[in-house]
């Protein structure tokens, strides 16, 4: 008998495979847990087979659930072009975009911008998506992005907008208690902000001959809103984005003359969302006010003094 499957159901499908777990797969598909968990319990059914293992860990595919696969995600790449053909085919500059940068970008640096965009064009929605993970723009997760890291995929138009400077940075209240370091090597009598897991500033005082163990850090995070905040809150000197540091009241530029990396940011989009005038509206507005909006943080952190 010919299986009556309702292809509906195999999103559920792509994003239990790809995300191992109920409540991941609910959050990804914006569903309640129950939701996907009978939705799994129907496709099972309709499919007259076991599809997922319930282990310690979580979900497994089975060989069931991987011999579909591949069919599944020609589906949502099927239906995602699709989506992309109808809206580059309209001709008013109205309707919503689904932005994604990540949390202190979204957070910080984008909501200004957004503001002035709905005076430009008022009949534009933005959906803006603040995540450290990188969106699939081929599966319609978003229409523009903003991130650190030029994608690969070549059916994707990328380009590099501005540089994110960093700079070394303390709250005045702090250097008025603990002095202001003058040399990276004044730095070792000083309470540093550093990073939890990651390496990053670790690897950057040892290429500036100054190494330091993670126990030099009084306080530690890799969440970028939390470190920012952290040094706002004069716990000591850290290491950030110039924008982020701008944005923080108090916050003050030290060592302005410290080899610290700058690392690009790339606007991406796809090919066909290009050609759409409410993307190419929001793009080309991004493409212009994004470096004006970090110029202006290095005019702000250059006015205050440390």
């Amino acid at each position: 008998m010919k299986p009556n499957v309702n292809w509906h159901l195999f999103p559920t499908l792509l994003a239990l495979a790809d995300h191992g777990s109920l409540l991941a797969a609910a959050r990804h598909l914006g569903l309640s847990q129950p939701t996907v968990g009978r939705q799994l319990a129907e496709l099972e059914r309709q499919c007259g087979m076991v599809l997922f293992e319930r282990t310690a860990r979580g979900l497994r595919a089975t060989d069931n659930a991987r011999s579909l696969l591949p069919h599944a995600r020609r589906m949502a790449e099927e239906a995602a072009a699709l989506e992309r053909s109808l809206q580059a085919s309209q001709t008013t500059v109205a309707g919503t975009v689904r932005l994604t940068a990540s949390q202190p970008v979204a957070t910080v640096l984008l909501p200004p911008l957004i503001a002035r965009l709905a005076h430009a064009w008022p009949q534009i929605q933005i959906e803006l998506v603040a995540t450290n993970a990188i969106s699939n723009l081929l599966e319609r997760e978003a229409d523009i992005a903003l991130r650190m890291v030029r994608p690969e995929q070549g059916s994707l138009i990328a380009r590099r907008i501005a540089a994110v400077r960093m700079t070394a940075c303390a709250h005045a209240d702090y250097l008025h208690r603990h002095g202001t370091p003058t040399s990276i090597t004044d730095l070792s009598a000083h309470r540093l902000v550093g990073q939890d897991r990651e390496t990053d500033l670790i690897r950057g005082f040892a290429a500036m001959g100054a190494p330091v163990s993670p126990q030099r850090f009084a306080f530690r995070s890799d969440d970028f809103v939390v470190y920012a905040k952290a040094v706002e809150a004069a716990i000591g000197v850290g290491f950030m984005a110039r924008y982020l540091a701008a944005a923080a009241p108090g916050v003050v530029q030290l060592l302005a003359d410290l080899p610290l990396p700058e690392l690009p940011l790339w606007l991406t989009a796809h090919r066909e969302l290009h050609s759409s005038p409410r993307i190419r509206a929001v793009w080309d507005f991004l493409a212009q006010e994004v470096p004006l909006a970090l110029a202006h943080a290095d005019d702000v952190l250059a006015q205050r003094g440390a």
